[in-house]
């Protein structure tokens, strides 16, 4: 079985030696385009929307129970 630590030295040094050839630089030049557009796209991170997903929940359930009592003191006036 091969040697987890050989193969990160391996994947370290293909990835420096890629970076050293023009087709790193175009991966460079192309990850700052990339992250031009998304910058303009104006989009938000995973961790954002799960946190604004979980205020939602929150929101709905508050939102519910409310509603609830609400029905309950409407009924209790009629």
């Amino acid at each position: 079985m091969l040697n987890p630590k050989l193969l990160d030295e391996l994947s370290a040094r293909a990835a420096s030696l890629l970076a050293a050839t023009p087709a790193g630089d175009i991966e460079k030049n192309l990850r700052a385009v990339m992250a031009s557009l998304f910058a303009k796209l104006d989009l938000v991170t995973r961790e954002e929307f799960d946190v604004q997903r979980e205020v939602l929940a929150r929101t709905r359930e508050k939102l519910t129970q409310l509603e609830a009592r609400v029905a309950e003191l409407e009924a209790r006036g009629k």
